[in-house]
């Protein structure tokens, strides 16, 4: 059976029926960074469960509990989760060194506040930035992605698009 993922990043402290909407259909929820404050990750965990990485605007408190960087099998998917990485042929200095050596099937990150899903061929990786899902920004509508896992299968991928403001 398949694992259900939402995947949400750079929430800036913000949490909303919304999202909690679309947590509760989900088997787990990852949040790539910028969370702003432990009461979004306290909320959704509340749901299901949560990985979740700190980013570049997270504070003392965030990073006691959170890493900056998540590795694991979701299945038999070997999934690399950080805040700050890039996207192909650009990644960031820090994940253009590891890439090689963790070799990650889907690489995650946020900070950009740009959706981006992204083929990797070089790396033979599926890279993901699902946006923002938060209020603060340049952005002016809030994403999420959604996908599920069964196997090594990432499949059924879904853009989640919220106005801003709504």
């Amino acid at each position: 059976m398949a694992k259900k993922i939402l995947l949400l990043s750079d929430t800036h402290g913000y949490i909303d029926e919304k999202i909690l909407g679309y947590c509760k259909l989900a088997d787990e929820i990852w949040h790539a960074g910028d969370i702003g404050s432990l009461a979004v990750t306290d909320e959704i965990a509340k749901i299901k469960p949560i990985r979740a990485v700190y980013g570049n605007i997270d504070g003392h408190e965030l990073r006691s509990v959170w890493k900056p960087d998540e590795i694991f099998m979701a299945e038999k998917v070997k999934v690399w989760i950080t805040h700050i990485g890039g996207y192909p042929k650009k990644y960031a200095p820090r994940v253009k060194e590891q890439l090689a050596i963790v070799k990650p099937n889907l690489f995650i990150c946020g900070h950009s506040h740009i959706l981006k899903v992204q083929y990797d061929a070089q790396h033979k990786l599926l890279h993901m930035n699902p946006g923002a899902a938060g209020m603060q920004g340049f952005h002016q509508v809030r994403t999420m992605l959604r996908f599920e896992i069964e196997g090594d299968n990432i499949k059924n991928l879904e853009i989640i698009e919220i106005k801003k403001g709504l």
